[in-house]
């Protein structure tokens, strides 16, 4: 390893650290530990990135890669870069997700995406307090939403350094809630909606020592939402990561096999550090294995998914599924579709 690459890895990991310090702080001086609100924005999207435990903060990615780093489609390969996909949360509750990216002129002027996050609760049942043997009056169903609209942009820099961001419009719908009942004991109603504008950051750098990588990223960083007289901070979180192809060490062909490991460390806002280890085996850029850990949870740790994918001319399209096993919740899937259109 040469002097001027030494002197980059030092670097790197001088400022990975300065920017994991400045984050404690940020993060420490608020920690509400299981009080954030609007977490449908930290469940994780796209099969492949959940099957590797979301341990890809550091790994060179798709359109997806903006719910995770931002920076890390700055090197998108293809014209443009389409993913749709689902997932079956706990509880019956269906997050819906999309991302779109933009190359144009081989990504002279970066790469522009969009992303879209779409939660369904389902029906809930609405009551309100009454003075009859119960205590309540049961007063129907009502059918709270989530979403987000966000705008990308990742460029970059030079041949080993990217950078990227996020600006998110984010929107919470809990309906409208019945306050009291007139005297003809109909419902007086307001409506419970908020909505803030929120930031992702994002940076990766390529060492040039084979395929290792670090990354960072800061998601979710907004000011305080409040409904009625309680305030709620919004799921920031802090995540650096490495990764690389193992294959680069050993004496195989990369066109018929590729393994790529990823470590995340995270530091949430409201629960305690964790590790995240994913790994991703590709066999003759067709069929794709995956699996991870996700340390210090309660009811999910090992993640398991697959994926295929298949090149017809110009188009490439795939197919990925990823399983949690989710404690007393049974199980989370998701399913995403990606469609690459190459330059």
């Amino acid at each position: 390893m040469g002097i001027l690459m030494r002197k980059s890895i030092g670097y790197t990991i001088t400022l990975l650290a300065a920017l994991g310090m400045l984050s404690s702080m940020v993060i420490g001086q608020n920690q509400k530990l299981a009080q954030t609100g609007m977490k449908f924005l930290n469940v994780g999207a796209g099969a492949q990135q959940t099957a590797m435990g979301e341990a890809v903060t550091s790994i060179e990615g798709s359109s997806l890669s903006m719910f995770y780093n931002p920076a890390a489609m700055a090197r998108l390969s293809s014209l443009y870069d389409v993913n749709l996909g689902q997932t079956r949360w706990i509880a019956d509750i269906n997050h819906n997700f999309a991302s779109v990216a933009i190359s144009p002129s081989n990504g002279d002027y970066g790469v522009f995406g969009v992303t879209l996050q779409f939660v369904d609760y389902g029906n809930l049942q609405e009551t309100i307090r009454a003075g009859n043997e119960q205590g309540f009056l049961d007063i129907g169903t009502f059918r709270p939403t989530a979403s987000a609209i966000g705008l990308g942009y990742a460029r970059a820099l030079s041949d080993r350094f990217s950078v990227g961001g996020n600006v998110k419009f984010v929107t919470q719908n809990l309906g409208e809630a019945t306050t009291a009942l007139d005297s003809y004991g109909n419902p007086d109603k307001t409506q419970s909606s908020k909505d803030v504008l929120v930031f992702d950051f994002g940076m990766l750098y390529k060492t040039g020592f084979k395929s290792l990588n670090f990354g960072v990223a800061i998601r979710n960083f907004s000011q305080e939402v409040k409904y009625e007289r309680e305030g709620f901070q919004l799921p920031l979180i802090f995540k650096i990561g490495v990764s690389m192809d193992a294959v680069d060490l050993a004496d195989l062909d990369h066109k018929m096999h590729s393994l790529v490991i990823g470590v995340d460390a995270t530091h949430p806002r409201d629960y305690p550090e964790q590790v995240n280890i994913g790994a991703e085996y590709l066999f003759m850029q067709i069929l794709a294995v995956r699996g991870g850990y996700m340390s210090n949870n309660d009811e999910y740790g090992w993640t398991y998914g697959m994926g295929i994918q298949k090149a017809f001319g110009d188009v490439k399209l795939g197919f990925d599924y990823s399983y949690t096993p989710f404690g007393v919740f049974t199980q989370v899937s998701r399913i995403s579709l990606n469609l690459t259109m190459l330059h």
